[in-house]
Protein backbone atom coordinates (compact mmCIF):
# COMPACT_ATOMS: atom_id res chain seq x y z
CA UNK A 1 0.00 0.00 0.00
CA UNK A 2 1.26 3.32 -1.20
CA UNK A 3 2.79 5.30 1.81
CA UNK A 4 0.37 8.51 1.94
CA UNK A 5 -2.69 5.83 1.42
CA UNK A 6 -1.71 4.39 4.60
CA UNK A 7 -0.92 7.60 6.21
CA UNK A 8 -4.84 8.80 4.78
CA UNK A 9 -6.15 5.67 6.48
CA UNK A 10 -4.80 6.46 10.25
CA UNK A 11 -5.72 9.92 10.32
CA UNK A 12 -9.41 8.91 9.03
CA UNK A 13 -8.78 6.90 12.12
CA UNK A 14 -7.64 9.60 14.20
CA UNK A 15 -10.51 11.73 13.18
CA UNK A 16 -13.24 9.42 14.11
CA UNK A 17 -11.79 8.23 17.38
CA UNK A 18 -14.50 8.82 20.14
CA UNK A 19 -14.86 8.21 24.07
CA UNK A 20 -17.69 8.23 26.36
CA UNK A 21 -18.39 11.58 28.38
CA UNK A 22 -16.82 11.62 31.86
CA UNK A 23 -18.34 14.37 34.13
CA UNK A 24 -14.80 14.69 35.98
CA UNK A 25 -11.09 14.71 34.55
CA UNK A 26 -9.87 14.46 31.14
CA UNK A 27 -12.22 13.29 27.99
CA UNK A 28 -9.99 10.29 27.14
CA UNK A 29 -9.49 8.46 30.15
CA UNK A 30 -12.16 5.35 30.68
CA UNK A 31 -12.99 5.17 34.29
CA UNK A 32 -11.49 6.48 37.65
CA UNK A 33 -8.53 5.83 39.39
CA UNK A 34 -9.42 3.09 42.28
CA UNK A 35 -8.61 3.61 46.27
CA UNK A 36 -8.72 1.22 48.86
CA UNK A 37 -7.39 1.64 52.18
CA UNK A 38 -6.17 -2.23 53.48
CA UNK A 39 -5.12 -4.23 49.87
CA UNK A 40 -5.01 -4.02 46.65
CA UNK A 41 -4.18 -5.83 43.10
CA UNK A 42 -4.30 -4.58 39.67
CA UNK A 43 -3.81 -7.04 36.63
CA UNK A 44 -5.37 -8.02 33.46
CA UNK A 45 -8.08 -10.27 34.55
CA UNK A 46 -10.54 -9.80 36.87
CA UNK A 47 -10.66 -13.14 38.41
CA UNK A 48 -6.91 -12.97 38.92
CA UNK A 49 -7.57 -9.73 40.99
CA UNK A 50 -10.10 -11.36 42.92
CA UNK A 51 -7.80 -14.44 43.49
CA UNK A 52 -5.33 -12.13 44.95
CA UNK A 53 -7.48 -9.79 46.66
CA UNK A 54 -8.68 -13.56 48.42
CA UNK A 55 -5.13 -14.07 49.49
CA UNK A 56 -4.84 -10.17 51.23
CA UNK A 57 -7.79 -10.78 52.85
CA UNK A 58 -6.92 -13.92 54.72
CA UNK A 59 -3.66 -12.34 55.75
CA UNK A 60 -1.48 -12.77 53.43
CA UNK A 61 1.35 -10.31 52.04
CA UNK A 62 1.42 -8.22 49.02
CA UNK A 63 3.93 -11.46 47.33
CA UNK A 64 1.62 -13.63 48.43
CA UNK A 65 -0.93 -11.88 46.72
CA UNK A 66 1.19 -11.63 43.45
CA UNK A 67 2.03 -15.22 43.40
CA UNK A 68 -1.62 -16.17 43.79
CA UNK A 69 -2.39 -13.52 41.36
CA UNK A 70 0.14 -14.85 38.66
CA UNK A 71 -0.85 -18.63 39.24
CA UNK A 72 -4.49 -17.54 38.23
CA UNK A 73 -2.85 -15.38 35.18
CA UNK A 74 -1.03 -18.37 33.93
CA UNK A 75 -4.26 -20.26 33.52
CA UNK A 76 -6.73 -17.53 32.35
CA UNK A 77 -4.37 -15.40 30.13
CA UNK A 78 -2.35 -18.52 29.04
CA UNK A 79 -1.66 -15.95 25.72
CA UNK A 80 0.77 -13.82 28.05
CA UNK A 81 2.30 -15.73 30.60
CA UNK A 82 2.74 -19.08 32.61
CA UNK A 83 4.69 -21.74 34.27
CA UNK A 84 6.47 -22.53 31.32
CA UNK A 85 8.00 -18.51 31.31
CA UNK A 86 9.93 -16.49 33.37
CA UNK A 87 9.98 -13.65 35.82
CA UNK A 88 10.84 -10.58 37.48
CA UNK A 89 9.77 -8.48 40.52
CA UNK A 90 10.53 -5.63 42.31
CA UNK A 91 9.18 -5.60 46.22
CA UNK A 92 9.38 -2.90 48.58
CA UNK A 93 9.61 -4.31 52.16
CA UNK A 94 8.71 -1.80 54.26
CA UNK A 95 9.87 -3.50 57.79
CA UNK A 96 13.77 -2.71 55.67
CA UNK A 97 12.64 0.31 54.17
CA UNK A 98 14.52 -1.43 51.04
CA UNK A 99 13.66 -2.28 47.34
CA UNK A 100 14.12 -5.76 46.31
CA UNK A 101 14.83 -6.97 42.58
CA UNK A 102 14.45 -10.64 41.57
CA UNK A 103 15.90 -11.76 38.27
CA UNK A 104 14.49 -15.31 37.91
CA UNK A 105 14.55 -15.89 34.48
CA UNK A 106 15.85 -19.15 32.95
CA UNK A 107 18.93 -19.99 31.11
CA UNK A 108 20.25 -22.01 28.09
CA UNK A 109 20.14 -25.45 28.07
CA UNK A 110 23.82 -26.92 28.66
CA UNK A 111 23.89 -29.22 25.24
CA UNK A 112 22.75 -25.72 22.92
CA UNK A 113 25.48 -24.42 21.11
CA UNK A 114 25.43 -21.57 18.09
CA UNK A 115 26.40 -24.24 15.66
CA UNK A 116 23.47 -26.34 16.28
CA UNK A 117 21.35 -23.68 15.38
CA UNK A 118 19.89 -23.54 12.10
CA UNK A 119 19.18 -19.50 11.72
CA UNK A 120 16.66 -17.68 10.19
CA UNK A 121 15.96 -15.57 7.38
CA UNK A 122 17.33 -12.69 9.20
CA UNK A 123 20.68 -14.46 11.27
CA UNK A 124 18.52 -14.83 14.14
CA UNK A 125 17.41 -17.90 16.34
CA UNK A 126 14.04 -19.23 14.80
CA UNK A 127 11.47 -18.29 17.59
CA UNK A 128 9.12 -20.92 17.70
CA UNK A 129 11.46 -23.77 17.79
CA UNK A 130 12.74 -25.97 19.71
CA UNK A 131 15.99 -23.96 19.39
CA UNK A 132 14.22 -20.91 21.24
CA UNK A 133 13.71 -22.87 24.59
CA UNK A 134 15.43 -21.84 28.25
CA UNK A 135 14.74 -23.33 31.89
CA UNK A 136 11.13 -21.84 32.72
CA UNK A 137 12.32 -19.53 35.96
CA UNK A 138 8.46 -18.98 37.25
CA UNK A 139 8.24 -21.27 39.69
CA UNK A 140 11.29 -20.50 40.92
CA UNK A 141 10.55 -17.22 41.33
CA UNK A 142 7.54 -17.76 43.01
CA UNK A 143 9.69 -19.77 45.94
CA UNK A 144 12.68 -17.70 46.45
CA UNK A 145 9.93 -14.11 46.46
CA UNK A 146 7.76 -16.63 49.34
CA UNK A 147 10.60 -17.66 50.93
CA UNK A 148 11.68 -13.73 51.75
CA UNK A 149 8.42 -12.30 51.82
CA UNK A 150 5.42 -14.59 52.40
CA UNK A 151 3.12 -15.26 55.28
CA UNK A 152 0.38 -18.01 54.22
CA UNK A 153 1.79 -21.55 52.95
CA UNK A 154 2.05 -22.15 49.27
CA UNK A 155 -1.11 -24.98 49.82
CA UNK A 156 -3.62 -21.59 50.28
CA UNK A 157 -2.13 -19.67 47.34
CA UNK A 158 -1.82 -22.20 44.87
CA UNK A 159 -4.86 -24.26 46.02
CA UNK A 160 -7.70 -21.60 44.93
CA UNK A 161 -5.71 -21.60 41.41
CA UNK A 162 -5.67 -25.47 41.14
CA UNK A 163 -9.31 -25.78 41.78
CA UNK A 164 -10.29 -22.94 39.11
CA UNK A 165 -8.16 -24.67 36.98
CA UNK A 166 -9.70 -27.93 37.68
CA UNK A 167 -13.15 -26.83 37.29
CA UNK A 168 -12.73 -24.00 34.72
CA UNK A 169 -13.91 -20.38 34.01
CA UNK A 170 -14.93 -18.59 31.40
CA UNK A 171 -12.84 -16.65 28.55
CA UNK A 172 -13.09 -12.31 28.73
CA UNK A 173 -12.91 -10.46 25.10
CA UNK A 174 -9.25 -9.98 24.76
CA UNK A 175 -7.87 -12.60 25.73
CA UNK A 176 -10.29 -14.55 23.64
CA UNK A 177 -8.87 -12.65 20.91
CA UNK A 178 -5.59 -13.55 21.29
CA UNK A 179 -6.10 -17.18 21.44
CA UNK A 180 -7.86 -17.29 18.31
CA UNK A 181 -4.64 -16.00 16.92
CA UNK A 182 -2.27 -17.69 18.40
CA UNK A 183 -4.19 -21.30 17.82
CA UNK A 184 -3.98 -20.01 13.90
CA UNK A 185 0.01 -20.44 14.14
CA UNK A 186 0.18 -23.25 16.34
CA UNK A 187 -3.17 -25.54 16.31
CA UNK A 188 0.10 -28.48 14.68
CA UNK A 189 2.39 -27.87 17.25
CA UNK A 190 2.76 -30.65 19.74
CA UNK A 191 0.58 -30.90 22.48
CA UNK A 192 -1.18 -27.00 21.70
CA UNK A 193 -4.28 -28.48 20.76
CA UNK A 194 -4.92 -31.02 23.33
CA UNK A 195 -4.09 -28.59 26.21
CA UNK A 196 -5.53 -25.12 24.54
CA UNK A 197 -8.35 -26.37 21.92
CA UNK A 198 -10.24 -28.74 23.58
CA UNK A 199 -12.84 -30.17 21.87
CA UNK A 200 -10.88 -29.12 18.69
CA UNK A 201 -11.34 -25.42 18.58
CA UNK A 202 -10.47 -22.03 20.44
CA UNK A 203 -12.45 -21.30 23.51
CA UNK A 204 -14.59 -18.50 22.48
CA UNK A 205 -15.33 -15.10 24.70
CA UNK A 206 -17.77 -16.39 27.69
CA UNK A 207 -16.94 -20.18 26.74
CA UNK A 208 -15.70 -22.23 29.91
CA UNK A 209 -12.03 -23.25 29.68
CA UNK A 210 -10.41 -25.81 32.12
CA UNK A 211 -6.51 -26.81 32.44
CA UNK A 212 -6.91 -30.09 34.46
CA UNK A 213 -3.49 -30.82 33.87
CA UNK A 214 -2.25 -27.47 34.92
CA UNK A 215 -4.57 -27.86 38.30
CA UNK A 216 -2.29 -31.50 38.77
CA UNK A 217 1.05 -29.59 38.38
CA UNK A 218 -0.10 -26.61 40.87
CA UNK A 219 -0.91 -29.23 43.45
CA UNK A 220 2.28 -30.96 43.00
CA UNK A 221 3.90 -27.22 43.37
CA UNK A 222 2.30 -26.62 47.11
CA UNK A 223 2.98 -29.62 48.15
CA UNK A 224 6.35 -30.73 46.96
CA UNK A 225 7.97 -27.06 46.88
CA UNK A 226 10.48 -25.84 43.66
CA UNK A 227 11.96 -29.36 43.75
CA UNK A 228 9.08 -30.63 42.17
CA UNK A 229 9.04 -28.43 39.35
CA UNK A 230 12.98 -28.59 38.96
CA UNK A 231 14.27 -31.93 40.27
CA UNK A 232 10.48 -34.35 40.61
CA UNK A 233 7.90 -35.42 38.18
CA UNK A 234 7.30 -32.47 36.68
CA UNK A 235 11.05 -31.65 35.12
CA UNK A 236 10.98 -35.65 34.34
CA UNK A 237 8.07 -34.81 32.37
CA UNK A 238 9.20 -31.98 30.42
CA UNK A 239 12.70 -33.59 29.65
CA UNK A 240 10.59 -36.60 28.20
CA UNK A 241 8.74 -34.16 26.20
CA UNK A 242 12.01 -32.32 24.92
CA UNK A 243 13.16 -36.04 24.05
CA UNK A 244 10.31 -36.69 21.94
CA UNK A 245 10.21 -33.25 19.93
CA UNK A 246 13.70 -33.06 19.69
CA UNK A 247 14.82 -30.33 22.23
CA UNK A 248 17.65 -29.75 24.28
CA UNK A 249 16.57 -30.03 28.03
CA UNK A 250 18.05 -32.36 30.56
CA UNK A 251 17.38 -32.95 34.38
CA UNK A 252 20.53 -31.07 34.89
CA UNK A 253 19.16 -27.82 32.94
CA UNK A 254 16.67 -28.10 35.83
CA UNK A 255 18.70 -29.43 38.61
CA UNK A 256 21.17 -26.18 38.18
CA UNK A 257 18.77 -23.46 38.20
CA UNK A 258 18.61 -20.31 39.91
CA UNK A 259 17.46 -17.18 40.51
CA UNK A 260 18.71 -14.01 41.59
CA UNK A 261 18.33 -11.18 44.05
CA UNK A 262 19.81 -7.78 42.53
CA UNK A 263 20.12 -4.17 43.47
CA UNK A 264 17.47 -2.13 41.28
CA UNK A 265 19.09 0.69 38.95
CA UNK A 266 17.35 3.89 38.77
CA UNK A 267 17.76 7.65 37.61
CA UNK A 268 15.09 10.82 38.67
CA UNK A 269 13.37 12.63 35.97
CA UNK A 270 12.25 16.30 37.58
CA UNK A 271 12.91 14.69 40.67
CA UNK A 272 11.13 11.68 40.28
CA UNK A 273 12.86 8.56 40.85
CA UNK A 274 12.23 5.92 38.88
CA UNK A 275 13.46 2.24 39.23
CA UNK A 276 14.31 -0.86 36.61
CA UNK A 277 16.20 -3.81 37.15
CA UNK A 278 19.50 -4.15 35.72
CA UNK A 279 20.30 -6.22 32.05
CA UNK A 280 19.78 -9.06 31.11
CA UNK A 281 16.41 -7.27 30.83
CA UNK A 282 15.90 -3.56 29.36
CA UNK A 283 14.78 -1.28 32.17
CA UNK A 284 17.83 0.48 31.85
CA UNK A 285 16.42 1.58 28.08
CA UNK A 286 13.42 3.05 29.80
CA UNK A 287 15.64 5.00 32.39
CA UNK A 288 18.49 6.31 29.26
CA UNK A 289 15.18 7.35 27.51
CA UNK A 290 14.06 9.66 30.51
CA UNK A 291 17.49 11.01 31.10
CA UNK A 292 17.48 12.16 27.34
CA UNK A 293 13.91 13.54 27.68
CA UNK A 294 15.38 16.01 30.64
CA UNK A 295 17.09 17.79 28.29
CA UNK A 296 13.81 18.95 26.71
CA UNK A 297 10.81 20.75 28.09
CA UNK A 298 8.02 17.97 26.72
CA UNK A 299 5.74 20.11 29.00
CA UNK A 300 6.26 23.78 26.62
CA UNK A 301 5.92 21.34 23.37
CA UNK A 302 2.64 19.73 24.70
CA UNK A 303 0.94 16.56 23.75
CA UNK A 304 -0.92 17.94 20.73
CA UNK A 305 2.50 19.00 18.96
CA UNK A 306 4.10 17.37 16.37
CA UNK A 307 7.64 18.55 18.37
CA UNK A 308 6.93 16.10 21.61
CA UNK A 309 5.94 13.17 19.46
CA UNK A 310 9.21 13.51 17.29
CA UNK A 311 11.43 13.83 19.90
CA UNK A 312 10.00 11.04 22.37
CA UNK A 313 10.53 8.58 19.08
CA UNK A 314 14.05 9.74 18.40
CA UNK A 315 15.13 9.51 22.55
CA UNK A 316 13.56 5.97 22.11
CA UNK A 317 15.91 5.07 18.90
CA UNK A 318 19.23 6.13 20.62
CA UNK A 319 18.62 4.41 23.56
CA UNK A 320 17.51 1.27 21.75
CA UNK A 321 20.86 1.28 20.01
CA UNK A 322 22.94 1.33 23.28
CA UNK A 323 20.30 -1.90 24.29
CA UNK A 324 21.36 -3.77 21.01
CA UNK A 325 24.93 -3.10 21.58
CA UNK A 326 25.43 -3.73 25.59
CA UNK A 327 22.41 -5.41 27.29
CA UNK A 328 23.06 -9.03 27.79
CA UNK A 329 23.21 -11.42 31.35
CA UNK A 330 25.92 -9.57 33.40
CA UNK A 331 27.41 -13.08 34.84
CA UNK A 332 28.69 -13.63 31.21
CA UNK A 333 28.88 -9.92 29.71
CA UNK A 334 30.22 -6.73 31.62
CA UNK A 335 27.42 -3.95 31.13
CA UNK A 336 28.70 -0.19 31.86
CA UNK A 337 25.08 0.44 33.43
CA UNK A 338 26.69 2.89 35.58
CA UNK A 339 28.05 4.88 32.25
CA UNK A 340 24.87 3.94 30.01
CA UNK A 341 22.92 6.18 33.27
CA UNK A 342 25.26 9.19 33.27
CA UNK A 343 23.27 12.58 32.78
CA UNK A 344 25.79 13.91 31.11
CA UNK A 345 25.96 10.79 28.52
CA UNK A 346 22.45 11.20 27.81
CA UNK A 347 23.33 14.98 27.35
CA UNK A 348 25.94 14.16 24.38
CA UNK A 349 23.18 11.56 22.97
CA UNK A 350 20.21 14.42 23.21
CA UNK A 351 22.48 16.48 20.98
CA UNK A 352 22.61 13.42 18.32
CA UNK A 353 18.61 14.73 17.62
CA UNK A 354 17.10 16.93 14.74
CA UNK A 355 14.12 17.98 15.57
CA UNK A 356 13.28 18.57 11.87
CA UNK A 357 14.11 15.09 10.67
CA UNK A 358 13.64 11.61 11.48
CA UNK A 359 16.60 10.22 11.49
CA UNK A 360 17.16 6.39 9.52
CA UNK A 361 20.16 5.68 12.11
CA UNK A 362 22.20 6.04 15.36
CA UNK A 363 25.37 4.86 16.07
CA UNK A 364 25.42 3.18 19.57
CA UNK A 365 26.91 5.23 21.94
CA UNK A 366 30.88 4.74 24.08
CA UNK A 367 29.94 5.32 27.33
CA UNK A 368 33.22 4.48 28.49
CA UNK A 369 34.39 7.27 27.40
CA UNK A 370 8.44 -6.87 18.86
CA UNK A 371 6.75 -9.21 19.14
CA UNK A 372 5.99 -9.52 22.84
CA UNK A 373 3.05 -10.77 25.05
CA UNK A 374 3.57 -10.56 28.70
CA UNK A 375 1.23 -9.98 32.38
CA UNK A 376 2.57 -7.29 34.55
CA UNK A 377 0.91 -7.55 37.91
CA UNK A 378 0.91 -4.98 41.50
CA UNK A 379 -0.22 -6.00 44.90
CA UNK A 380 -0.49 -3.85 47.93
CA UNK A 381 -1.31 -5.08 51.45
CA UNK A 382 -1.67 -3.22 54.85
CA UNK A 383 1.60 -3.26 56.08
CA UNK A 384 2.86 -1.12 53.30
CA UNK A 385 4.45 -3.83 50.89
CA UNK A 386 4.09 -3.14 47.82
CA UNK A 387 5.43 -6.03 44.36
CA UNK A 388 5.53 -5.33 41.02
CA UNK A 389 5.54 -8.76 38.85
CA UNK A 390 6.36 -9.19 35.38
CA UNK A 391 5.90 -12.56 33.79
CA UNK A 392 5.69 -14.20 30.13
CA UNK A 393 6.01 -17.10 27.92
CA UNK A 394 7.39 -14.10 25.51
CA UNK A 395 5.68 -14.66 22.34
CA UNK A 396 2.34 -14.53 23.10
CA UNK A 397 1.75 -18.45 23.50
CA UNK A 398 5.88 -19.00 23.48
CA UNK A 399 6.99 -21.51 21.12
CA UNK A 400 4.36 -23.23 20.89
CA UNK A 401 5.02 -26.16 22.61
CA UNK A 402 3.13 -27.94 24.99
CA UNK A 403 3.52 -30.39 27.69
CA UNK A 404 0.40 -31.92 27.52
CA UNK A 405 1.05 -33.82 31.57
CA UNK A 406 2.36 -30.43 32.84
CA UNK A 407 -0.35 -28.28 30.98
CA UNK A 408 2.08 -25.59 30.20
CA UNK A 409 3.58 -23.90 26.89
CA UNK A 410 7.53 -23.71 26.92
CA UNK A 411 8.44 -20.22 26.31
CA UNK A 412 10.82 -19.27 23.47
CA UNK A 413 13.00 -16.49 25.30
CA UNK A 414 16.08 -17.79 23.73
CA UNK A 415 15.20 -16.59 20.31
CA UNK A 416 16.44 -12.86 21.81
CA UNK A 417 19.77 -14.69 21.94
CA UNK A 418 22.34 -13.61 19.09
CA UNK A 419 23.74 -15.87 16.74
CA UNK A 420 26.93 -13.79 16.54
CA UNK A 421 30.07 -15.51 18.83
CA UNK A 422 31.51 -11.98 19.02
CA UNK A 423 28.38 -10.04 20.75
CA UNK A 424 27.89 -9.83 24.27
CA UNK A 425 24.60 -11.35 24.13
CA UNK A 426 25.78 -14.47 22.17
CA UNK A 427 24.06 -17.47 22.71
CA UNK A 428 26.15 -19.80 25.01
CA UNK A 429 24.92 -22.86 27.22
CA UNK A 430 23.44 -21.93 30.61
CA UNK A 431 23.71 -18.08 29.88
CA UNK A 432 20.41 -15.84 30.22
CA UNK A 433 19.13 -14.07 27.12
CA UNK A 434 18.15 -10.53 26.31
CA UNK A 435 14.82 -10.22 28.36
CA UNK A 436 12.12 -7.30 27.21
CA UNK A 437 10.20 -7.89 30.68
CA UNK A 438 10.81 -5.49 33.34
CA UNK A 439 8.84 -4.11 36.45
CA UNK A 440 9.65 -1.02 37.89
CA UNK A 441 8.95 1.35 40.39
CA UNK A 442 8.63 5.22 41.08
CA UNK A 443 8.37 7.61 43.90
CA UNK A 444 8.89 11.32 45.23
CA UNK A 445 11.93 12.07 47.59
CA UNK A 446 13.61 9.19 46.95
CA UNK A 447 10.89 6.36 48.33
CA UNK A 448 9.66 3.68 45.96
CA UNK A 449 5.91 4.23 46.76
CA UNK A 450 4.81 3.27 42.87
CA UNK A 451 4.12 -0.42 41.71
CA UNK A 452 3.93 -0.06 38.32
CA UNK A 453 4.53 -1.59 34.67
CA UNK A 454 3.29 -1.97 31.32
CA UNK A 455 4.21 -5.04 29.26
CA UNK A 456 4.43 -6.10 25.39
CA UNK A 457 7.40 -6.74 24.22
CA UNK A 458 9.95 -3.57 23.16
CA UNK A 459 6.96 -1.42 23.99
CA UNK A 460 7.75 -1.90 27.46
CA UNK A 461 10.73 0.49 27.86
CA UNK A 462 9.17 3.31 25.95
CA UNK A 463 6.02 2.38 27.62
CA UNK A 464 7.44 3.04 30.79
CA UNK A 465 8.67 6.29 29.59
CA UNK A 466 5.34 7.71 28.28
CA UNK A 467 3.61 7.06 31.78
CA UNK A 468 6.12 9.41 33.43
CA UNK A 469 5.97 11.73 31.46
CA UNK A 470 2.27 11.89 31.06
CA UNK A 471 2.49 12.11 35.26
CA UNK A 472 5.16 14.46 36.06
CA UNK A 473 4.89 16.90 32.39
CA UNK A 474 1.02 16.84 32.59
CA UNK A 475 -0.08 15.78 35.31
CA UNK A 476 -2.30 13.27 34.51
CA UNK A 477 -3.68 11.36 37.48
CA UNK A 478 -2.89 7.35 37.06
CA UNK A 479 -5.83 6.30 34.96
CA UNK A 480 -5.29 9.34 32.41
CA UNK A 481 -1.36 8.21 32.41
CA UNK A 482 -2.39 4.58 30.85
CA UNK A 483 -5.40 5.43 28.69
CA UNK A 484 -3.62 8.29 27.05
CA UNK A 485 -2.89 7.70 23.54
CA UNK A 486 0.37 6.00 23.05
CA UNK A 487 3.66 5.66 20.23
CA UNK A 488 5.28 2.16 19.50
CA UNK A 489 8.08 2.41 17.65
CA UNK A 490 9.51 -1.07 15.92
CA UNK A 491 12.34 -1.73 13.84
CA UNK A 492 15.44 -0.88 16.14
CA UNK A 493 18.55 -2.55 16.45
CA UNK A 494 17.76 -5.40 18.67
CA UNK A 495 20.61 -7.59 20.57
CA UNK A 496 19.59 -10.50 18.22
CA UNK A 497 21.70 -8.66 15.59
CA UNK A 498 19.61 -6.85 13.27
CA UNK A 499 20.55 -3.38 12.62
CA UNK A 500 17.78 0.07 11.81
CA UNK A 501 18.66 1.22 8.59
CA UNK A 502 15.98 3.33 7.74
CA UNK A 503 15.04 4.66 11.06
CA UNK A 504 12.36 1.59 11.78
CA UNK A 505 8.37 2.16 12.14
CA UNK A 506 6.09 4.66 14.10
CA UNK A 507 2.62 3.07 15.28
CA UNK A 508 0.53 6.02 16.83
CA UNK A 509 -2.87 5.33 18.36
CA UNK A 510 -5.99 7.17 17.33
CA UNK A 511 -7.09 10.52 19.18
CA UNK A 512 -4.00 12.81 18.43
CA UNK A 513 -4.11 16.15 15.68
CA UNK A 514 -4.71 15.10 12.33
CA UNK A 515 -1.64 17.40 11.83
CA UNK A 516 0.36 15.15 13.72
CA UNK A 517 0.61 12.62 11.85
CA UNK A 518 1.05 14.69 8.50
CA UNK A 519 3.68 16.63 9.66
CA UNK A 520 5.40 13.56 11.29
CA UNK A 521 5.55 11.77 7.95
CA UNK A 522 6.73 15.56 6.62
CA UNK A 523 9.80 14.80 8.89
CA UNK A 524 10.81 11.10 7.67
CA UNK A 525 8.76 9.18 10.22
CA UNK A 526 7.46 5.54 8.60
CA UNK A 527 4.09 5.67 9.82
CA UNK A 528 2.14 2.50 9.33
CA UNK A 529 -1.42 1.25 9.55
CA UNK A 530 -2.67 1.15 13.36
CA UNK A 531 -2.43 -2.14 14.90
CA UNK A 532 -4.35 -1.71 18.87
CA UNK A 533 -2.71 -4.72 20.00
CA UNK A 534 0.74 -3.17 19.79
CA UNK A 535 0.40 -0.82 22.59
CA UNK A 536 1.42 -2.68 26.12
CA UNK A 537 -0.91 -3.15 29.27
CA UNK A 538 -0.56 -1.28 31.99
CA UNK A 539 -1.38 -1.86 36.14
CA UNK A 540 0.11 0.73 38.73
CA UNK A 541 -0.54 0.89 42.18
CA UNK A 542 0.43 3.81 44.16
CA UNK A 543 0.37 4.68 48.33
CA UNK A 544 -0.18 7.96 49.83
CA UNK A 545 2.86 8.34 51.92
CA UNK A 546 0.99 10.30 54.32
CA UNK A 547 -2.30 8.54 54.43
CA UNK A 548 -1.42 5.42 53.37
CA UNK A 549 -4.09 5.36 51.03
CA UNK A 550 -4.07 3.25 48.20
CA UNK A 551 -4.45 4.73 44.55
CA UNK A 552 -4.96 1.86 41.88
CA UNK A 553 -5.52 1.84 37.53
CA UNK A 554 -5.41 -0.79 35.34
CA UNK A 555 -4.91 -1.08 31.17
CA UNK A 556 -7.98 0.24 29.33
CA UNK A 557 -6.30 -1.73 26.14
CA UNK A 558 -6.90 -5.20 28.27
CA UNK A 559 -9.43 -7.44 30.11
CA UNK A 560 -8.42 -6.42 33.65
CA UNK A 561 -8.78 -4.14 36.50
CA UNK A 562 -7.63 -2.72 39.72
CA UNK A 563 -9.55 -3.55 43.10
CA UNK A 564 -8.93 -3.08 46.94
CA UNK A 565 -10.88 -3.65 50.10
Amino acid sequence: MHRFVVLFLIVFAASMATAADRPEGRAFATRSVVYARHGMVAAAQPLAVQIGLDVLKAGGSAVDAAIATNAALGFLEPVSCGLGGDLFAMVWDPKTAKLYGLNASGRAPAALTIDKVPAADDGTIPVYSVYSWTVPGCADGWFELHEKFGKLPMKDILGPVAGMAREGAPVPQVIAGAWARGAERFADSPGFAEIFMPGGKVPAEGEIFANPALAHTLERLAAGGREAFYEGEIAEQIVAYSNEVGGFFTMADFANHTSEWVEPISTTYRGLSVWELPPNPQGLAALEMLNILEGFDLAAMGRSSTDFWHVMVEAKKLAYEDRARYYADMQFSEVPVEALLDKGYAAQRAKLIDMQHAADSYPAGNPALDHGDTTILVAADSDGMLVSLIQSNYTGFGSGFVVPTVGIGIQDRGALFSLDPEHPNALEPGKRPFHTIIPAFMGWNGVPDTAFGLMGGDMQPQGHVQIVVNLVDFGMNLQEAGDAPRFHHTGSSEPTGTVMTSGGELHLESGLPVEVYRDLDKRGHTIVEVNPAIYGGYQIIQRDPKTGVLAGASESRKDGMAAGY
